[in-house]
């Protein structure tokens, strides 16, 4: 299984938790390019991706289907389409 691993600011994290943000958004960075493409410039395939509010053990932590990746005109950003929330662990709401 595949999963892209990202770290997130409480009122983002809670919005995707509540079904209320659909996308998350990266900067238009060679970091991220090397994050979501493979070398030959196609797009990396993820199952889920899991977001964490913060670094501890016990942060508030969720699985979220993923629905792909596309680019932005306006802003230029990463867009990451979110699906389902499959799981979420030490939230307190």
């Amino acid at each position: 299984m595949k999963i892209l691993h990202l770290t997130l600011q409480k009122k983002w994290f809670d919005s995707i938790a509540t079904g209320i943000k659909k996308e998350e958004y990266r900067k238009l960075k060679s970091y991220w390019k090397s994050r979501f493409f493979n070398k030959d410039g196609s797009i990396k395939q993820f199952d889920e991706i899991h977001f964490k509010n913060g670094y501890n053990k016990n942060c508030p932590f969720m699985r979220i289907e993923w629905k792909g990746l596309k680019i932005t005109k306006s802003p230029v950003v990463f867009c990451i389409l979110l699906g389902k929330v499959l799981e979420i662990k030490n939230w307190p709401k």
